[in-house]
């Protein structure tokens, strides 16, 4: 696990961009969805990309949004309610959010609305 907690999110960030327009979803979407779990706006988050600010830094950071506790179902065969470091929930909590986007729902339902 920690080499995922060490990794940069700029490594990440093009793969969630790659997925998600793969089913019609946007960039802007993606950023919209981070904002919302993070608190990072897209100067904030363009500012984590470029300096390859690492998961446990990027959460650090992050106010996480207090509905994060409503998102709940099943992510890598683990759900995500269960899971016990609080980093990797987070980060599971992130990969949730971009695959309920991929998967087509509504941005309302995503962001818990």
């Amino acid at each position: 696990m920690s080499r995922l907690f060490a990794m940069p999110v700029a490594t990440v960030y093009p793969l969630y961009i790659a997925k998600l327009e793969r089913k019609g979803r946007t960039q802007a979407e993606l950023d919209e969805v981070i904002e919302w779990l993070t608190g990072f706006d897209e100067r904030a988050l363009k500012h984590y990309l470029e300096v390859g600010t690492n998961f446990t830094d990027f959460f650090a950071d992050a106010q996480l949004n207090p509905k994060a506790d409503l998102i709940t179902g099943v992510i890598c065969g683990v759900r995500v309610e269960e899971i016990e470091d609080p980093l990797m929930q987070k980060i599971r909590y992130l990969d949730k959010l971009v695959d309920e986007l991929y998967k087509g729902k509504k941005m309302e339902k995503v962001l818990r609305s």
